[in-house]
């Protein structure tokens, strides 16, 4: 069993920069691959970033490459999203998943371990 708790969360202006963690608990970190996924009220989760077990490989969705980076320290335990130049569109509840895949996976059921979410607010 792994348990995700996310931190980090706040409310900011567009264009300022926010990082959230994500700590896991569990000796088999390392072996997972993890994501961000972030959702607003009425609407699906979407996916954010992804990062292989080894940090070798990571994946961006469209809206947020070039702004955001994805990292992971498995000697540390936590993973990390650096969010620059937020924008108000950005604004949602974030939440990081573990997955067991080799792969980054994309979709919410691919991904078998799930924070409880943390929010961002960007105001314009």
């Amino acid at each position: 069993q792994v348990q995700l708790v996310e931190s980090g969360g706040g409310l900011v202006q567009a264009g300022d920069s926010l990082r959230l963690s994500c700590a896991a608990s569990g000796r088999t970190f390392r072996r997972y691959t993890m994501g961000w996924f972030r959702q607003t009220p009425g609407k699906e989760r979407e996916f954010v970033a992804g990062i292989s077990w080894s940090g070798g490989s990571t994946l961006y969705a469209d809206s947020v490459k070039g702004r955001f980076s994805i990292s992971r320290d498995n000697a540390k335990n936590p993973m990390y999203l650096q969010m620059n130049s937020l924008k108000p569109e950005d604004t949602a509840v974030y939440f990081c998943a573990a997955d067991l895949g080799t792969m980054i996976a994309t979709k919410t059921n691919q991904y078998d371990y799930w924070g409880q979410g943390t929010q961002v607010t960007v105001s314009s």
